[in-house]
Order: structure tokens, then sequence, then C-alpha cells
């Protein structure tokens, strides 16, 4: 009797193979739902590969935690299999401070009030970015920010934000933009730097280096009891309204070209047709505001930092990814069109797609936790090759936000968050009802997620990061 942990399985759907990268008990969690909507995703013609990271669970047209793969001639975009938060993801700053110059509960307390002060974290809030000009940002990623905006890019040997991420500006045929509605360039313009609701936040951890990882976590800068600071969020209104607009047109052309499956919310169409190259083209615009987005964020967090705890402080950057997208990539001489929908990226060391920097090592794949829990810094395996380089982008959820409150109380949310410890992971919100819904009792074990991707053999843990601080929006 075979008693090794499975952490892969090929399932044989009427309309085609699914690829599973999940231990046993977690497979046996997501449910025969999500199965069903696998099912209909693999209906999409041409389609070449099709796979569900650990932490999948059912989203709108498409499950969270999916990969899906076309060649690029014939192949097919959908929308659903990016999501309406387009280019949602993730970024880590490193700072020269220790765990130990945080430990006073006061002083956490202190920072994450000197944060809310510079990132709006209520819904409609304005951000402090009004000097910057929007379809800069849009064209042209991070380089559209004014310099003051981009402090190291003057300090070249220092400069991380241009090149410590996955892609600093995606270039597409400007002229897409004149199909996207003048109400939307205004609240565009007013959320730049702002947060979000939802599991978007921004968390101060501190770092325990993988034994296994020590080497890539030197390389990386990184050292045990180092403060990092990672931050979750994406497009917000920009993404949201280009959905909405590409979503009706695509439906418009699958009309026309008798497309569908048993999911009406499930839409695609061909890349070569108008409605999928003005997709294409509009989400490479959302994906430069969710880039620039998160690195304004993170340049609010580096002046609360300062004002705080001196200018001493620093900030650099360690890497910004993205887990809600779909782009051109290639292997070799092949080239591919690749949908993630809350699916990281991680290459290994030595593949030609990594930024420069991280030619040698491999980037860092950056792994948020549930609220109150661990993060972890991975790097892609070579075996990742077999699932196109995707892994896990976080816990992933297990029960709805409307069931979330209904069976988690305050003090078990509490109790997770050690409130009235001295290790007390202090969050921003005073009424920890707020955001009972984003309590660690609403999402899978972070743990046991990591555990399938590394048995998998998709990537390795370089550090997992234990939280001091969260800023949740709402």
């Amino acid at each position: 009797m075979n008693t090794e942990p499975n952490y892969y399985r090929r399932i044989d759907l009427p309309a085609g193979d699914l690829h599973v990268y999940a231990s046993d008990p977690l497979f046996r969690d997501m449910g025969h739902k999500v199965l069903e909507m696998a099912n209909n995703n693999l209906q999409i013609p041409n389609i070449r590969y099709m796979s569900y990271t650990p932490d999948a669970h059912v989203g709108v047209g498409t499950c969270i935690g999916t990969t899906a793969v076309w060649d690029m001639e014939g192949g097919y975009v959908s929308p659903s299999i990016v999501g309406s938060d387009i280019g949602c993801g993730m970024r880590v700053h490193v700072t020269n401070l220790k765990a130990e110059e945080l430990k006073d509960v006061k002083l956490r307390r202190k920072l994450v009030k000197a944060i809310e002060k510079l990132i709006p974290v209520e819904n409609h809030a304005r951000g402090h970015f009004s000097d910057i000009r929007l379809e800069h940002v849009l064209r042209k990623g991070l380089h559209g920010l004014p310099g003051k905006y981009v402090p190291d890019s003057y300090t070249p040997r220092k400069a991380t934000s241009l090149t410590h991420v996955e892609s600093s500006g995606f270039r597409f045929d400007e002229s897409a933009l004149d199909r996207l509605p003048e109400p939307l360039w205004h609240r565009s313009h007013r959320q730049l730097g702002t947060l979000g609701g939802g599991n978007h936040f921004v968390e101060i951890q501190t770092v325990q280096i993988d034994e296994g990882g020590r080497s890539t976590a030197e390389k990386w800068g990184l050292e045990d009891g180092q403060v990092i600071v990672m931050i979750h969020s994406g497009s917000r209104a920009c993404g949201g309204a280009v959905n909405q607009y590409c979503v009706s047109e695509v439906a418009k052309t699958m009309s026309r070209l008798g497309l569908g499956t048993a999911d009406p919310k499930l839409k695609y169409a061909p890349l070569e047709s108008a409605a999928g190259d003005a997709y294409v083209n509009l989400m490479y615009s959302a994906l430069n505001y969710a880039i620039v987005n998160r690195h304004l964020l993170a340049y609010a967090v580096r002046e609360a930092f300062r004002d705080t705890l001196g200018k001493a402080v620093e900030m650099r950057t360690l890497y910004d990814l993205m887990h809600n997208y779909a782009c051109e990539e290639q292997e070799g001489e092949d080239r591919f069109f690749i949908h993630r929908k809350g699916a990281t990226r991680a290459l290994p060391a030595g593949h030609p797609g990594n930024p420069e920097p991280y030619r040698e090592t491999g980037h860092p794949a950056l792994i948020p936790g549930s609220m109150g829990t661990s993060s972890y810094l991975m790097v892609g395996s070579p075996g990742g090759a077999a699932n196109y380089y995707s892994i896990c982008h976080g816990a992933g959820r297990i029960r709805s936000r409307n069931a979330t409150k209904q069976l988690v109380t305050v003090d078990e949310f509490a109790s997770s968050m050690r409130v009235g410890r001295d290790d007390e992971i202090v969050v921003n919100h005073r009424a920890l009802e707020a955001i009972i819904d984003e309590s660690p009792q609403a999402y899978k074990n972070v743990d046991h997620i990591i555990e399938s991707v590394v048995g998998a053999g998709l990537a390795t843990v370089v550090a997992k990061c234990s939280p001091l601080a969260t800023v949740k929006g709402v």
C-alpha cells in the first residue's frame, strides 16, 4: 500500500484534462463545483492546458487558482480567467529594521496610524497623488511617474523600483484608451494610491529564513528578524471598468460566433477578434495602473515609516508581481498566451524570463497568508515547467463573507490576532466586526497550501514571514 502523500492528479473531464496540484485533503475539500467550472472552461476552443493550484476555490465564471494556456496562433482570451480586479498582485519591500525595534505594541499602533494618514482605506476616499497624470500611468506604467515618486531612480546602484518587478510597464496599442468613458478617468485618477477593500492589505512582517533557502535569502538581502512590508492591491476602479466594458463587447462576439458553455458568466473571444484585441490592450493598461498603484502604496508606507521612526529608515523593493492577468510568454521556440487567475508565476534560477537582478536565483514569489497568519517568500523550481511555472497566490477562501460573519465570533477573531498581548498583531480597525469576513477562519490553512506547492515540486520556501501589524481597507 502506497502511503506517500499525493500532491498532483490529472482528472479526465468530459471536455478535457484538468491538472490539480493539491494534497488529497485539499483536493477533497474543493468540492464538485470546481470540477463543473473547469469543464466549462475546457470547452473554450483550442485550449492547450488548464490547472488548479491548491488554494483553488469557486469564482465568477472561473475558479480562483486557475492557469489556462493557449498557443498564440488560434488562441483565445477570457476576461473570466483574468478576473475583474485586473493586475491584482503582491509587493514586498525590505527595511533596515529588526523586529526588536517594533516590539512595543504602542509603537506599532503609532506606525499603523501614520500609514492610515497617507493611505486612504475607505472605499470611496481620494488618494494623495493628484499631481500624477493618469494617462502617463496607463500608457507607461512605472515609467510614467514623476521622478520624485521613484526616489531611487537617481541612485542606480541602489535602484530597485524599476528593476525588481515582474513588469515595470506593458506596451500596447494606446488607441484602445479612446474606448474608455470619461467618468472612468476621473474615478481612476482619484483612486491612485488607495488600498481597496476585501482581502487587500498593507502588512508589516518579520522574516524567518528557511534553512533550505538560506543561500537564496542571502543573495536577496534577507536576514532573520528583518522587518519587511507586504502589500496586496490591484487596479481598483480602472480594472473593474475595463472588465465591465470588455465583457459586454466579448459577449456580443460570442453571440455572433455561436460560442458559449453552460455557464453564461464565462466570457471569451478569439485573440484575433476585435473584442479580444481590445480586451488585451485595455487589460495591459489596467495592469500598468495596478503596478503603479502598489508602487504608490509602498511610497506612502515608506513616508509613514520615516515620519514615525526617522529618516534613516530604508525600504527597498524586493519584488512586485501579479496574480490576475493574461499575457504572451515564450518557452524556447513556443509562444503561449497564459491566463493566471489567482495564480502566481514562479520562475526558477536561470530562466530567461527572470528580471536581470534575479536571473541567477529565480525571482521572489510572494504568497500571503490570511490575516493573522504567516506569509511566504518562495522561489520557483525547475519542475514548475509542468504547470507553466504557476503556483498558488495565497490561502484561498473556505467560506463566503456572509457565512464567515455568521459562524465566526469577534472573540475568536480577537484571539487569532492575539489582542491584548504584547505580541498582538495590531490592526487599524478598532472594531473587529468591520473586517471579520477577513478573519483567518475564512481561509484555508496557508501552511497546507505551501506544503502542496513544495510537495508537487513547483517551488521551494525561502522565508516564512510573521505579521506584526496590518492595515486593511473597507
